[in-house]
């Protein structure tokens, strides 16, 4: 009887060694998982992003494209990050040779990166965060499937975080983006349509509302090019449609058709927030 009790009691203790064992691997295993994501997601870049130009043909109407990239994107293999593309004006159309992408620098974005003064870093809900921008030049006023065969081939070739995706542009950039949004607008969290040449509907309302982009749009009072009326009716028609997130929209009085280099500037804010502050508290809700 006792012999029984002494092997009774060894096996228990055996059995509480292993239990006890797995449970500390376990504990550990899941330490290094939240650290080690943790720091993929809040590490500081120390240096402004990186701008190329690539001269690369895409799709029949875009030849290349201007590339900015974290500094030290290539020391992070394991990070994705939140996307922009910039869309240009039709004073930027180009065949996408290296020396007609410079015209795609010369405003806005990819004006601010190649400049060194676009921030190497942004700070949203405790986290930290840096940007791919892309800035596709067209030969000449695209369809938004040519824009979105853009995004398939950077989703192919860049770590891009599905679900922080955003696009905006000036003047027929601007346009692009607020069709793109219409057509496409499942693929993007938060589009920056900036003086956009696109002619607001109902039913294009309807489909953005739908989608569930967050959008912000901006036009000059006195723009003799694209009236203010544009983005006065698009977000009309958007919020008319209860969407998951109103659409917001601001008018600079006296303000005429050039205003992109202002809203790009990181130190414009309203409700302190700059525009890439702001398209970074979306995330979309259609990427699982």
């Amino acid at each position: 009887m006792r012999k029984f009790d002494l092997n009774l009691l060894i096996a228990a203790f055996v059995l509480c060694f292993m239990v006890s064992c797995k449970k500390s691997v376990d504990n550990t295993t899941d330490v290094q998982a939240v650290v080690s994501t943790s720091s993929v997601e809040n590490y500081q870049e120390a240096s402004p992003p990186v701008q190329k130009l690539i001269s690369k043909n895409i799709n029949n109407l875009i030849g290349g494209y201007v590339e900015a990239l974290p500094a030290s994107y290539a020391d992070h293999p394991s990070t994705k990050y939140p996307l922009i593309i910039y869309l240009h004006g039709k004073g930027s159309i180009g065949n996408g040779t290296l020396d007609e992408l410079k015209r795609v620098e010369s405003n806005a974005i990819p004006l601010l990166i190649k400049q060194k003064k676009f921030p190497a870093n942004f700070y949203v809900g405790g986290q930290t965060y840096q940007f791919i921008v892309l800035a596709p030049q067209f030969r000449w006023w695209p369809w938004s499937s040519d824009l979105d065969n853009f995004l398939d081939f950077a989703i192919s070739k860049y770590r891009i975080d599905l679900s922080r995706i955003y696009v905006s542009g000036q003047s027929m950039g601007g346009g692009i983006a607020w069709d793109y949004a219409t057509s496409y607008g499942k693929r993007v969290a938060a589009a920056v349509p900036i003086a956009g040449a696109s002619a607001p509907t109902p039913e294009k309302g309807k489909l953005i509302a739908a989608a569930g982009t967050a959008i912000w749009t901006f036009n000059g009072a006195d723009d003799n090019c694209v009236p203010c009326s544009y983005p006065i009716d698009y977000v009309k028609y958007i919020n008319k449609n209860n969407p998951l997130i109103p659409a917001k929209k601001t008018i600079f009085p006296d303000e005429g058709h050039s205003i992109w280099n202002q809203v790009a500037d990181p130190n414009y804010k309203e409700n302190n927030k700059n525009i890439y502050e702001w398209m970074l508290s979306y995330k979309n809700v259609n990427v699982k």
